[in-house]
């Protein structure tokens, strides 16, 4: 009689203890991956909050330098608008004393037998209209013009020779320039 031995029971219990031990092990590297997934999300979710909350303030921040920046942009235009109304202070301060000069000079200038009709300003010049008894009278006034400190360079632009009352005048339009004799650089003309 032989003896018989049968190994099959104890390899298919092996093979179920192996097949017992891989779902197992699969179960835990299923959770294991599971967590991992849901741990790096938790954590991507964490950082892009993070970052929205950081974000959130840097336009909190620029919002409020925004505003700064348009207020002193405000400022700057309130600036320039004061320089500006400075400026035209100034400038009518400047001229303030040329004006008493020029009707000074005006009457110092004008010789005997003329008289002026009407005078007109632009800028720095002057136009003169008036009436003299003779051409040589128009001429001694723009003689006179001409040596003055705040008037300079007369121009006749146009001389008529007409008879008023019986008497032959000369009427006449000349241009002069206005000047500041013994002006400084800081603006302060002489006495």
């Amino acid at each position: 009689m032989s003896t018989r031995i049968n190994l099959l029971p104890w390899r298919e219990e092996l093979k179920k203890q192996r097949q017992t031990e891989f779902y197992v092990i699969l179960a835990i590297a299923a959770l294991v991956g599971l967590a991992v997934w849901f741990g790096g999300r938790w954590y991507l979710n964490m950082e892009i909050q993070h970052q929205q909350h950081r974000n959130q303030i840097l336009q909190q921040e620029i919002r409020q330098l925004d505003r700064q920046i348009a207020r002193i942009q405000e400022l700057d235009r309130t600036r320039e608008q004061l320089i500006a109304r400075m400026d035209v202070i100034q400038d009518l301060q400047k001229g303030r004393p040329q004006i008493v000069h020029l009707f000074e000079q005006l009457v110092t200038t004008l010789p005997d037998g003329v008289f002026l009709e009407s005078v007109r300003q632009q800028g720095g010049s002057l136009t003169i209209a008036g009436v003299g008894q003779s051409n040589a009278r128009v001429s001694s006034y723009m003689e006179r013009l001409d040596a003055s400190g705040w008037l300079t360079d007369p121009n006749l632009e146009v001389i008529e020779i007409r008879d008023r009352d019986g008497v032959r005048v000369s009427n006449f339009t000349l241009r002069v320039s206005q000047s500041s004799p013994g002006t400084s650089d800081n603006g302060e003309g002489t006495r």
